[in-house]
């Protein structure tokens, strides 16, 4: 599978000094940190100056990362989000943008409590936005009003897949490009094919299944467990990540040898694992808006088994390059499961037709597209009245004579 081309570097008087903004903490694994840090790192590729800023619990995960505190479980989307709403990562984050002097701001999830509102209500640099969650939301549902007062200093819109468009139209309006999550392609092509056997035979080798992904209701790993349980003896279960429900799944499944536990993992662990599993599979219940995980296991020229989720369809087609089932279905996620391990025909069709998918999805093409946006932001910008001037012309405009 060939990578996309990378984009050339930009001269000095072309480069722009961008700001990306994550609510999330940058040292918790999750997808939109992903997507913040791969990004970075594209840009700075293409010669940019880029600073990430987000809450940190412990060491900054690269060096142009600046942390603006640290962070708060935080109830979200489903979900505990470790955010930093407190006063102190605030102060810090108006210290930053204002010390910084961004050409231009890009936010991820930007009415998400803590810096994100911050930075809307500072408004030091032009904004632009991108909308990842999808489903249900309650801040959304019971704080619309405020939260298009807050959405109004976004300069542009971006929504990472259809579904991210409903949500937030259906609560704070306006119009969203849509852009898909990218993926650096490069961390995850494997550099060799899969070892799985050529016979259709469980019984040969030990067959592998990787799960990554937090450790909550809504990801289904309680179910994928349960899946395993009536899998043969030599189908090991590789799990990644931990969560809230980690301590309790592992006493209930702490009979069962072919688990493997593996905590939180490295980036390239995780390639790695991607790359030797026999399946990679995904089986979470709701709230997914856009599957990138999916798109770095096609990379990675490993089979999926996956929910058949609004999210995850955006990315795969069952029986073309994944097998998706109905959610929280043990039995049909077995299936789905041992039709994999046994048909190495079928496993070999989906990664030829996985990898080809992976290509569009180029974290390099993304980039280039945000730059253009950001360039368009910032003409806009600067041929825009400012604050200063506006008032002056509302105070100096015509008034009606009187008698």
């Amino acid at each position: 599978m060939s990578n996309s081309r990378e984009a050339d570097p930009v001269d000095s008087e072309s480069r722009l000094r961008i700001g990306l903004l994550c609510p999330y903490s940058l040292t918790t694994p999750g997808g939109v940190q992903g997507q913040v840090m791969g990004l970075a790192r594209a840009l700075r590729k293409m010669g940019h100056e880029v600073r990430v800023l987000g809450p940190c619990d412990g060491a900054p995960p690269d060096t142009f990362v600046t942390p603006i505190g640290e962070s708060l479980p935080t109830v979200a989307n489903g979900s505990i989000a470790p955010l930093a709403p407190d006063p102190s990562a605030a102060l810090r984050t108006i210290r930053v943008l204002r010390d910084e002097q961004f050409d231009v701001l890009h936010i991820h999830e930007p009415l998400t409590p803590g810096a994100s509102i911050t930075a809307l209500v500072m408004r030091t640099a032009p904004i632009v936005a991108t909308f990842h969650a999808a489903g249900e939301s309650l801040s959304y549902k019971y704080l619309s009003a405020p939260l298009k007062g807050f959405a109004s200093a976004i300069d542009h819109r971006v929504a990472v897949s259809k579904d991210a468009v409903h949500l937030a139209q259906r609560y704070i309006g306006g119009d969203y490009q849509i852009l898909p999550n990218g993926v650096e392609l490069d961390r995850f092509i494997s550099s060799s094919q899969n070892t799985s056997p050529t016979q259709s035979d469980l019984s040969l080798k030990r067959r592998s299944i990787f799960f990554c992904g937090r450790h909550e209701p809504r990801k289904g790993l309680e179910v994928l467990l349960q899946a395993h349980a009536t899998l043969p003896d030599n189908v090991d279960l590789w799990i990644a990540s931990e969560g809230p429900e980690t301590e309790r799944l592992k006493r209930e499944w702490a009979g069962d040898s072919r688990i493997m536990w593996l905590g939180r993992i490295s980036d390239a662990e995780k390639a790695k694992r991607l790359s030797q599993a026999d399946v990679f599979c995904a089986p979470s219940l709701g709230g997914e808006s856009f599957g990138v995980v999916l798109i770095e296991a096609m990379a990675a020229a490993t089979p999926i088994v996956a929910s058949a989720l609004d999210g995850y369809m955006n990315v795969a087609t069952h029986e073309v390059d994944a097998l998706l089932v109905e959610p929280n279905d043990p039995a049909a996620l077995e299936a789905a499961l041992r039709r994999i391990l046994l048909d190495q025909e079928l496993a070999h069709r989906l990664v030829r037709q996985g990898q080809e998918r992976a290509t569009g999805f180029s974290m390099v093409q993304l980039a280039s597209t945000y730059v253009d946006i950001y360039r368009r932001v910032i003409a806009e910008a600067q041929n825009r009245p400012s604050r200063r001037e506006r008032v002056r012309r509302f105070l100096n405009r015509e008034r009606p004579l009187t008698a």
